[in-house]
């Protein structure tokens, strides 16, 4: 088996997912490829050293420039801030790496068409992590709709709902701040949606939004000195100005003519990643809750009148997607599978001519969409996500 030796450039949440999934991927999956822990990049030099130590990297280093450049990286990870997604990408490109980075692809569609410029210049495999693609339960849903089990469909609804900002108190990370993020919860959450959306359903024509914000200021954040996620942030001294939304909806009708409603928020307590779609179709309907990751929800027209209803599927049987590299029908994965199994077809496509998916041709999709709903919210109408691509 040939090794492949990686480069990661980031090391907090994502992080600590992708070096995880890294680290059991060939234990799981039967690959003609062995990821290789190679180094890891980041700005901390104490939090960077723990990380490496911790999670099995052999190297660290503080300059992600000499990562990219370094003649034995052959895959570049990317899993930092938004703002920095086009800038690796490009450089990773430029010297022939194939690249995996997280979403949302990039700040906006300027940038999302230079990545793809120059991973296409380049001729190097790309992919995006929309890891919910890869739940189970999700690809099983995909595959219902591939064999007509719904039928037509005319409506998909999604909400991200999370509530760990709330609290007034909770300080001015970099995902609260336009000029890294981009966006809010509407780049954070809602990319996932569409691309589900996109992946369920089929492209998006036109966009409606709308945006609120509810906590104008906060306090700046702690100097960052340990491992630690953005959801344990410590509030330092001073305020500091939010400048992205803390809320998004927006409405779209779709290329297929089905109508859509997506909805994303940090401000929903109790809801903790509540991550839920509802598809209705002619012939019947599917809903899906990442908190009960495991289960898919069904129903069918074509049941008998007085036997109709959803029923939930657990989604643990060898025929469902994945699920024959894990356990026993009835023992359910979590949240960590899904990098898993994206990497796990990452690396497969590595020996083929295919591109993975998505990539950041889907990536630049999403991308336009939000980008759409975005100046949809500012101006007061309807934008077709075509004229955004333009």
């Amino acid at each position: 088996m040939r090794t492949i030796n990686v480069g990661m450039i980031g090391y907090k949440f994502m992080g600590k997912a992708h070096s995880h999934a890294l680290f059991d991927l060939n234990f799981f999956f039967d690959l003609d490829f062995c990821p290789v822990r190679k180094v890891i990049c980041g700005r901390h030099l104490e939090p960077l050293k723990q990380a490496a130590e911790r999670w099995g990297w052999e190297e660290y280093e503080t300059s992600w420039e000499k990562v990219v450049t370094r003649e034995d990286i052959e895959v570049v990870d990317i899993c930092t801030s938004t703002n920095t997604h086009c800038d690796i990408a490009v450089l990773a490109a430029e010297n022939k790496k194939h690249i995996f980075c997280e979403k949302p692809l990039a700040m906006n569609v300027k940038e999302a068409k230079k990545m793809v410029e120059a991973v296409e210049k380049a001729g190097v495999k790309h992919m995006v992590g929309f890891n919910y693609r890869r739940v189970p339960a999700i690809a099983y849903a995909k595959k219902l709709i591939e064999e007509g089990k719904i039928g037509k469909i005319y409506h998909f609804r999604a909400a991200y709902l999370q509530d760990w900002i709330v609290d007034p108190e909770f300080p001015l990370i970099w995902k609260l701040r336009k000029e890294i993020a981009g966006s809010g919860p509407h780049g954070d959450l809602n990319s996932h949606m569409v691309d589900l959306a996109r992946y369920l359903v089929g492209d998006i024509e036109s966009v409606m939004g709308m945006t609120a914000q509810f906590i104008k200021y906060r306090k700046l954040p702690a100097e960052e000195r340990e491992l630690s996620t953005m959801l344990t942030a410590r509030g330092g001294q001073g305020m500091g100005e939010v400048n992205v939304e803390d809320a998004s909806f927006f409405v779209v009708t779709f290329e297929n003519g089905a109508l859509g409603a997506f909805e994303a928020t940090r401000f929903a307590p109790g809801r903790k990643n509540y991550n839920y779609f509802e598809i209705y179709g002619s012939e019947g309907s599917l809903v899906f809750n990442f908190e009960r990751m495991n289960e898919l929800q069904y129903f069918s027209r074509r049941d008998e009148t007085g036997n109709q209803g959803f029923k939930t599927i657990l989604v643990t049987e060898e025929v469902h997607p994945y699920i024959s590299a894990w356990w026993p029908p009835g023992h359910i994965i979590g949240y960590e599978h899904t990098f898993i199994h994206e990497f796990a077809d990452f690396f497969r496509v590595l020996q083929s001519d295919a591109q993975p998916e998505p990539n950041f041709y889907d990536g630049l999709k999403c991308q336009a969409v939000l980008d759409a709903a975005l100046i949809s919210a500012a101006e007061g109408r309807r934008v077709l996500v075509k004229d955004v691509l333009e």
